[in-house]
């Protein structure tokens, strides 16, 4: 149910998609869909939920290279990209859920939640630039360019399933300083 939910918000947008097409494209009766959620905002608020949760990242590394945590993140993000098909999709439906009027102030304040990923990696960025492993540069304009090719990247692959996932190094050649080598 949850994925042909996803499948369908990204398709048609949440506006356009109806209860009726997730029970159908769920193969179950709306009584049963109303069963599990109470209605389609639930739904959708439930997918946000679990969007957000696989994109917590902790950013408290004391002693690890910043580097090294980009590229774990990277990583990370592009295994379960390439392993799992509807989590490039959970981009596509965080992007498209920041640009919705109707939220609720909960499902706002999730969202703005994971739109801190930029301002929360900034300092980390900093720091490799102190260290010497991250290029010199505005260090929030490099936290957007990484994270940014991160969702185009999975945007892309969401629409284009058969697209092969980028090499991780290729993205965090966008921090890397190669000076330093």
């Amino acid at each position: 149910m949850l994925q042909s939910a996803l499948d369908l918000f990204i398709r048609k947008g949440y506006g356009e998609t109806k209860v009726a097409d997730i029970a159908k494209a769920a193969d179950m009766s709306m009584g049963l869909l109303f069963h599990y959620f109470d209605s389609k905002e639930k739904l959708y608020e439930e997918l946000i939920r679990i969007g957000c949760e696989r994109l917590k990242m902790d950013f408290n590394f004391m002693n690890e290279s910043p580097l090294a945590i980009f590229t774990a993140a990277a990583a990370d993000l592009f295994n379960m990209i390439s392993t799992n098909p509807s989590a490039a999709k959970m981009f596509v439906l965080m992007e498209n859920a920041q640009h919705l009027d109707s939220l609720s102030e909960d499902l706002k304040e999730m969202l703005m939640e994971a739109d801190k990923l930029i301002k929360k990696s900034t300092p980390l960025i900093k720091k490799g630039q102190l260290l010497g492993e991250i290029k010199q540069g505005n260090a929030e304009a490099l936290a957007v360019a990484f994270w940014c090719s991160i969702q185009g990247i999975a945007q892309y692959i969401a629409l284009h399933p058969e697209t092969p996932c980028p090499n991780t190094m290729w993205v965090i050649s966008i921090l890397e300083n190669r000076e330093a080598d």
